[in-house]
């Protein structure tokens, strides 16, 4: 069961990760970055060779404009990967200061609204079947702007850009607690997700971004009543320990990562259409080696979920044996999956340590002297 499980999770990683990043107050440059969308998803298809578990790569529009989308989607099947999901970008154009889809001004929300039927267009030509919507859209000072006006613009929004949705496509809703809006943010909570995406129908699902809570949020609650209602359609994994996010996904809390995918699990969410995306690209830890570490994380976690023994767990709880049914749950989490990982690895004709084998390949050394020269791709660009 461990192992079946295992080979259903599919993690997938995004382009920007690869490129230059950092905070607001400084961007770190590093050798050998990617200086275009194509050398992006050949750093992401390393990490798809050393782990298994990472056959599709995230684009982020403008950010991986490029002339012939389909010649895109060509250089990354050659390279054993394809596209995922399309991220819009409606939050760094001067013209987005106010907001974009919510903007009180209509020629701002219908410049952005051209952008996020684009990047279907981009869905259609690249074979995406999900469009990620995340809006900085808010307001810093009470009366700034009108709530309830805010929501109706956003709902108009996303109204045509579901209509434009293909059959099999969809987009997944994200949501942020605070940050750039720090008064009201239009898109605040799950709740507001949910309730968008409830009245949009069933091409319309909420995304967790597992860094994006307020302290003390039970995640793995969220991700139980979505996961119920059908409306759980990815996840962004990073982590945060005070606010924002962009660290790699089990550095802050790996328990809670652990608890969040035994919640998958429980609804059988490896075998539904669920998204698991990396969303991370902090400035100090080198690229490809970061996202390697983070699906290994993710794997980690997934294996210690899958060994909780569901029986004695139901049993326990049906008893109202409260430290036996914890007892059952924190064995799982403590048990070393390292071994077991390895394993799995060699069986299916991959390194057992992933981030050995990256070291050992020399792709690293290779990019840095081939790299020189033209314009790094980066946080922004």
């Amino acid at each position: 069961m461990v192992k079946a499980g295992l080979r259903a999770l599919r993690i997938e990683t995004p382009s920007w990760a690869f490129g230059n990043s950092g905070t607001r107050f400084k961007v770190f440059a590093q050798k050998g970055v990617p200086r275009d969308p194509y050398e992006k998803i050949a750093d992401a298809a390393q990490v798809h060779r050393f782990t298994g578990a990472a056959p599709t790569v995230a684009l982020h529009i403008p950010w991986d404009r490029v002339d012939s989308y389909g010649d895109l989607s060509h250089h990354a099947r050659e390279h054993g990967v394809a596209i995922g999901a399309i991220n819009s970008n409606v939050f760094q154009d001067d013209d987005y200061m106010l907001g974009s889809v919510t903007n009180p001004d209509p020629a701002v929300r219908r410049k952005a609204l051209r952008h996020l039927l684009e990047c279907v267009d981009i869905m259609d030509a690249t074979g995406s079947d999900v469009l990620k919507l995340w809006f900085s859209d808010g307001t810093n000072y009470p009366g700034q702007d009108d709530i309830r006006d805010r929501q109706d613009r956003l709902a108009e929004a996303l109204d045509a850009v579901y209509a434009r949705l293909g059959e099999g496509q969809r987009l997944v809703l994200e949501y942020k607690l605070f940050e750039p809006a720090f008064y009201v943010t239009d898109v605040p909570d799950w709740g507001t997700a949910y309730a968008h995406c409830l009245r949009l129908g069933r091409k319309a699902q909420v995304v967790v971004d597992t860094g994006h809570h307020a302290p003390g949020t039970n995640i793995e609650f969220i991700v139980a009543f979505l996961l119920r209602e059908g409306k759980l359609g990815g996840f962004d994994f990073n982590s945060r320990f005070y606010a924002d996010d962009d660290l790699m996904v089990g550095a802050a809390d790996p328990f809670q990562l652990f608890r969040i995918m035994y919640e998958v699990i429980r609804a059988d969410g490896l075998d539904q259409d669920v998204a698991f995306m990396l969303d991370q690209c902090h400035n100090i830890e080198p690229k490809i080696p970061g996202q390697i570490r983070s699906v290994m994380n993710v794997q980690e976690a997934t294996a210690k979920a899958l060994l909780v023994d569901r029986e004695a767990l139901a049993a326990a709880q049906r008893a109202g044996d409260v430290l036996g049914a914890n007892g059952v749950f924190m064995d799982a989490y403590n048990t070393d999956v390292r071994p077991l990982l390895a394993g799995f690895r060699e069986e299916s004709g991959l390194a057992p340590n992933p981030m050995a084998a990256y070291a050992a390949s020399g792709y690293a050394e290779r990019i840095v002297a081939e790299r020189v020269g033209g314009h790094q791709a980066g946080w922004g660009a």
